[in-house]
């Protein structure tokens, strides 16, 4: 299993390589649309690949912010219930105590 996992990396890697070779052209990065750019002239100058690996960085960024305020809900009620159960289980241990039962499951063979 770790040998096809190292396979589809390797793969995943070589294609990234070969778009960056096919793709090393430069363009024109502007930061606002054209009668916007009056107000602010930036732009940048860099490779197509640049701007392609960035922009698949930056959807990854954005899908696991989402993904991890989506969640949020369910972390949340994982807590209380792991709260909870360890309450019950201590509860259940001063019961023991107090009743004089012992620990061990087979303490009644003695």
């Amino acid at each position: 299993m770790r040998q096809i996992r190292f396979v589809i990396l390797g793969l995943l890697m070589l294609a990234v390589i070969v778009l960056c070779l096919a793709n090393s052209s430069m363009v024109t990065l502007n930061l606002l649309p054209g009668s916007l750019a009056t107000i602010l002239p930036v732009s940048v100058n860099l490779p197509l690949f640049v701007v392609i690996l960035a922009a698949v960085m930056l959807g990854l960024l954005i899908g696991y912010v989402l993904e991890y305020i989506r969640e949020h809900k369910h972390r949340k009620t994982a807590s209380q219930k792991r709260r909870e159960a360890d309450a019950l289980l201590r509860q259940v241990a001063d019961l023991k105590k107090k009743s004089g039962q012992a620990d061990d499951d087979l303490a009644f063979l003695d």
